[in-house]
C-alpha cells in the first residue's frame, strides 16, 4: 500500500488537481478536537488525510492530545505526562478547536485505539494519517521503539507520516524506521531547506517566499502550510501550488475550493 504523503504520491498527481485535504484534528472546528467522532466527521466531508498530535501518559501509553494539560479541550485538569490511561479515560473530550463552548462528550482515545479505527476493512481502505509528535520523549530511542512498534503491529507504517515543530522527535523514530516520511513544521523559516519528505511553513512565510511549493517540488519534496483556516487564502494557495492543506473543517475548505473561479 503506498504512502498518500510520500512525494513520490503527491508530485505525481496532476498539477491542476485538488490539493489534498488533511483533516487538522479532525473536523475540529464542529466537534472535539482529537476525537473519532471529529475524524468520522473529516471522513465523511471527504478529508483525505487525518492528522493529529500524539503524547505519552504517565504509565508510558500514547494517547491522542495536543496540549501538555487535558485542562483546554476536557473535562477535567492535570498534566498528561503526570496522569495514567486509567486517570485519562475518566475524563472527556468536549471542546473544538479554540472554543470555550462545549462541543461534545468524547473519549479520549489512545494511539492504538485511534490506529485501529483507521484499519482497512471491508467498506474501506485504511486511511492515511499524520502523526504530530508532541513529547520529548520520543527523542529517546526506547521511546521511538515504542512508537514504531505500535505502528508495525497495526500495519499503518506505510501509511503514516511523522511531523513535529521538532526535528530531533521526527529523526529518533526516522532511525529505527527509514522508509517512514518524517515532516518539520517551521513558524520562522522561509526556505524549504530541511533534509525531510514533508515541510510546513506557517503560512505568512509563504509571503515572503512565493515559490517555496515550486522550490520544494524541484528538490523532490512536499509542502503543507501551516494554516488550519485557509479559506482566504485559497486563491493565493492554488496560484503558488500548494500540493496539501491544512483545515479544521474539510467540508467548509472543499465547498471553497469548488467555487473558485
Amino acid at each position: 500500500m503506498a504512502n498518500l504523503l510520500t512525494p513520490q504520491s503527491v508530485l505525481a498527481r496532476p498539477r491542476d488537481a485538488q490539493p489534498l485535504l488533511m483533516a487538522h484534528r479532525g473536523s475540529s472546528d464542529e466537534l472535539p478536537e482529537n476525537t473519532w467522532a471529529a475524524f468520522q466527521r473529516a471522513l465523511e466531508q471527504g478529508a483525505d488525510v487525518l492528522e493529529t498530535d500524539i503524547r505519552f501518559t504517565r504509565d508510558n501509553e500514547i494517547i491522542l492530545m495536543h496540549d501538555a494539560t487535558v485542562n483546554r479541550t476536557t473535562n477535567g485538569a492535570g498534566v498528561v505526562a503526570e496522569m495514567t490511561l486509567a486517570e485519562i479515560k475518566k475524563i472527556r473530550a468536549q471542546r473544538s478547536f479554540e472554543s470555550q463552548e462545549k462541543s461534545g462528550d468524547e473519549e479520549i482515545l489512545t494511539l492504538a485505539e485511534f490506529l485501529q479505527s483507521t484499519e482497512r476493512s471491508p467498506q474501506r481502505s485504511a486511511i492515511p494519517i499524520a502523526l504530530e509528535l508532541k513529547d520529548d520523549r520520543f527523542i529517546e530511542t526506547r521511546d521511538a521503539e515504542h512508537l514504531v512498534n505500535l505502528l508495525a503491529q497495526h500495519n499503518a507504517l506505510e501509511r503514516t507520516v511523522l511531523l513535529s515543530f521538532h526535528e530531533a522527535r521526527v529523526r529518533s523514530c526516522k532511525r529505527i524506521a527509514p522508509q517512514i516520511p518524517i515532516g518539520v513544521i517551521t513558524l520562522k523559516n522561509p526556505f524549504p531547506l530541511y533534509d525531510t519528505e514533508l515541510m510546513g511553513p506557517f503560512f505568512p512565510l509563504l509571503y515572503l517566499n512565493p515559490f517555496y511549493f515550486a522550490w520544494a517540488r524541484r528538490r523532490g519534496k512536499i509542502a503543507c502550510p501551516l494554516d488550519p483556516a485557509p479559506e482566504p487564502r485559497l486563491n493565493f494557495y492554488r496560484r503558488l501550488g500548494a500540493p496539501v492543506l491544512l483545515t479544521n473543517h474539510p467540508q467548509v475548505t472543499k465547498d471553497a475550493l469548488h467555487e473558485l473561479p
